[in-house]
């Protein structure tokens, strides 16, 4: 298993919260830690529809892999995979097309120590999970090619993960580091939390974030819309979060309460 070694110790650092525990927090699971929930108590207190929007993100990328699949795409690469939560990007992906090949991604130890359940493939396909960072894109793309054929299409899925990421720890670049390896054809996938809707919320939020040594660096539709920069849009172009392409999955309880304030695109590499 490339990056992943059973046996290796798992070092959890509880102290303070993690994004992808609190993601868990937010939709009801089990692998996360009273300082997770005690930073995801404050997000909900702002906005109390904070777990609304990790269902909705969580279900864009089924809607987004799904149509993927559909059209053609067999390889994927999702870095800032998250603690597993079913139904996985490969479930998805394979359902549509068994041979699908899905490499998963992610720093936070906690999700090292649930991979297993990411490995869990078709005979037909493959699955695999690296432990990187995104800040590292040279060690994510070299265990990636181990796995993955980049003469052939990838969809690059980064959902939920650039607004951890400031520009002054260069976001852009470092998508614009990721698709430069990937070959013409392959696509990018993303979603991102905004302040366009929620402005006086997504400040407290961030300074609180902030105080508990997390990152959020929100960004406008605009702010959003440069990662496709060069990039195909796939119809209907940025939107927000629940409203690209609908009629791929079922709607997630609450999400016409208020706007919902995310946005997602997919976009081909020409």
């Amino acid at each position: 298993m490339t990056g992943l070694d059973p046996n290796a110790a798992v070092e959890i650092d509880t102290t303070r919260p993690h994004p992808a525990r609190m993601y868990d927090w937010y939709l009801g699971g089990k692998d996360n830690y009273p300082v997770d929930e005690a930073m995801g108590r404050q997000m909900l207190a702002l906005d109390p529809r904070v777990p609304v929007m990790a269902r909705v993100n969580r279900a864009f990328m089924h809607r987004a892999t799904r149509w993927l699949a559909q059209n053609g795409v067999r390889q994927f690469l999702d870095v800032g995979t998250g603690i597993p939560t079913e139904p996985n990007l490969h479930q998805v992906a394979q359902q549509v097309a068994p041979d699908a090949r899905v490499v998963y991604c992610d720093n936070d130890p906690i999700v090292l120590a649930h991979a297993a359940a990411l490995l869990r493939s078709t005979p037909e396909g493959v699955t695999e999970y690296l432990q990187a960072d995104v800040r590292e894109p040279a060690g994510v793309m070299e265990g990636a090619r181990k796995i993955l054929d980049f003469s052939q299409p990838v969809a690059l899925s980064l959902v939920a993960l650039l607004h951890f990421v400031s520009d002054e720890d260069g976001a852009h670049e470092l998508v614009d580091r990721l698709l430069s390896e990937l070959p013409s054809g392959s696509y990018l996938m993303m979603t991102h939390a905004t302040a366009d809707f929620t402005p006086e919320e997504s400040a407290a939020a961030t300074q609180k974030l902030k105080a508990a040594g997390v990152t959020l660096a929100l960004r406008s539709r605009e702010e959003f819309g440069r990662f496709f920069d060069g990039l195909e849009l796939v119809e209907p172009g940025v939107a927000v979060v629940h409203a690209w392409h609908p009629e791929l999955g079922e709607p997630v309880p609450g999400q016409d309460d208020g706007v919902i304030p995310g946005y997602g695109a997919v976009a081909r590499k020409a």
